[in-house]
């Protein structure tokens, strides 16, 4: 995944602005969630899914569980300095990692947070990936080939492994199209947009989403969601709460848990009824 980061700066879904031109048009949509979609089809890229090897993916959504991008890109990068085998090599991340000294991979990936917890559980992921399929290489084909619904339970299995990390897997790693991932910004957006209920679970906003987003649109709509939970809608200050036009999502939006006349800002789930 470091060869493609996110993005951290508002890019055009034009040519002129680095992407590719795309086509979401809010009255088209059949949803409220698809028309917000489309909305952010205005603002950012449209990004091309899959592609990217499936247990460097897994490795790299471990990695910044619980931490921002600009912690666990470092981690990654000097994880994969460390163990990725050369081309010429007959081995592959998978057993480099299985073979790890784990105090020394803590080490490597401290910029990441929690790196002694996360070490463990690389090495044991790894070590199941070699158990399980044999090489990173079968890992990979078992993603891209296998029934989503099989790969996403079989993740799930794994110590460590949660929803949006599987989900990340199947859409980044095995370019599935139906497949929206629920991180804190995706959570958090969705249900102070009211397109989900404020006391919505990461799992039931993902239903919603998957179930009222077209197939195609799921990989975007998580990106651009996060990009403008950056740049707009942040956990603690939003941008509607000093202008509400300075939001480009105002107008669709409930503002469920922010108070613009008190600059008070909670949790959906603890906004009064």
């Amino acid at each position: 995944m470091s060869d493609d980061p996110e993005p951290t700066v508002n890019i055009s879904g034009g040519t002129d602005g680095g992407g590719v031109v795309a086509t979401f048009d809010p009255a088209t949509a059949d949803s409220r969630a698809e028309r917000v979609v489309d909305r952010l089809g205005g603002l950012y890229w449209q990004k091309t899914y899959g592609g990217q090897d499936a247990f460097t993916c897994l490795v790299r959504t471990i990695l910044s569980q619980n931490t921002s991008d600009v912690a666990s890109q470092p981690a990654h990068d000097a994880l994969l300095e460390r163990y990725e085998p050369s081309a010429e090599s007959d081995a592959d991340l998978a057993t480099a990692l299985a073979d790890a000294e784990q105090s020394v991979l803590a080490g490597t990936i401290s910029a990441a947070g929690l790196y002694n917890q996360k070490s463990r559980v690389l090495i044991a992921t790894a070590e199941w990936v070699l158990e399980s399929f044999g090489t990173a290489a079968a890992f990979d084909a078992f993603v891209k080939d296998e029934d989503p619904e099989t790969v996403r339970e079989t993740l799930l299995e794994v110590t460590g492994v949660g929803p949006k990390t599987a989900d990340c897997v199947l859409l980044f790693a095995g370019g599935r199209g139906g497949v929206f991932p629920v991180d804190t910004h995706v959570h958090r957006i969705y249900r102070r947009l009211g397109v989900a209920p404020p006391d919505a679970d990461h799992e039931e906003v993902r239903a919603i989403l998957e179930r009222e987003v077209p197939a195609a649109k799921c990989g975007f709509g998580h990106t651009a969601t996060i990009q403008f939970g950056r740049e707009y809608c942040s956990a603690r200050t939003p941008a509607c709460l000093e202008d509400p036009d300075a939001c480009p999502m105002g107008d669709r939006c409930d503002q469920v848990g922010v108070f613009p006349d008190s600059s008070e800002v909670v949790d959906p789930a603890d906004a009064p009824d």
